[in-house]
């Protein structure tokens, strides 16, 4: 995570799931507002570049879409590393995507920082006629495991745009507390104070928490 001026801030997201969950068509629905019904399972780590503007400034999401199978999670493990959020994705008509959320966790867990935002996503809304995990299940383990909840569906473009934004806007939240609260900001924002009082304007002042 940068933040680049005081302007401009980059968070690091991954999107994490089993194979074949739609975590790819997620991406390309969010990014490019795409769906391939035929995209191919995803070949180690791939990403998109997101602008969105939050309070006035510019917040880009780079958003790492990570192989599922098996036999590419050695090499994908490194890419939790400056992780600040993450999205754990799961496919509502499949009860064994589900069930294999908490190793995905459990993974989350040893790879990246304990502050990352975690939104539970599960996917493929569309396919409701032969769903096998009930909303009411994820919703009591996203509030078991202190994690964001949603359903989406990339194919009929259903809640994409929100389960990205709200863990963008969380990760924003959690570093304007962290700069609201350090002894810089609040140093500064004590001169600015003292400067006010003189009747000096003041000083233009750009904050940097990496």
């Amino acid at each position: 995570m940068e933040n680049c001026g005081g302007e401009e801030y980059l968070f690091k997201i991954v999107v994490i799931g089993d194979s074949a969950v739609g975590k790819s068509n997620l991406l390309s629905r969010y990014a490019r507002n795409e769906f391939n019904p035929n995209s191919k399972a995803t070949i180690g780590v791939e990403f998109q570049t997101q602008v969105m503007e939050i309070d006035g400034k510019e917040v880009k999401a780079q958003i790492w879409d990570t192989a599922g199978q098996e036999r590419f999670r050695a090499v994908t493990s490194a890419y939790y590393r400056g992780a600040v959020g993450a999205l754990i994705v799961y496919d509502i008509s499949r009860r064994l995507t589900f069930d294999n959320v908490a190793r995905w966790l459990e993974e989350l867990k040893m790879h990246a920082d304990s502050n990352v935002v975690k939104m539970l996503v599960g996917n493929k809304s569309d396919l409701e006629h032969i769903r096998e995990v009930p909303v009411e299940d994820g919703r009591k383990l996203a509030e078991s495991e202190g994690l964001f909840f949603i359903e989406t569906s990339a194919l009929d473009n259903t809640n994409v745009m929100p389960a990205f934004q709200i863990v963008v806007r969380e990760i924003y939240n959690n570093v304007s507390k962290k700069m609201l609260n350090s002894d810089s900001y609040k140093s500064e924002l004590s001169l600015n104070r003292v400067k006010i009082m003189d009747g000096e304007d003041p000083p233009k002042t750009k904050y940097s928490c990496c």
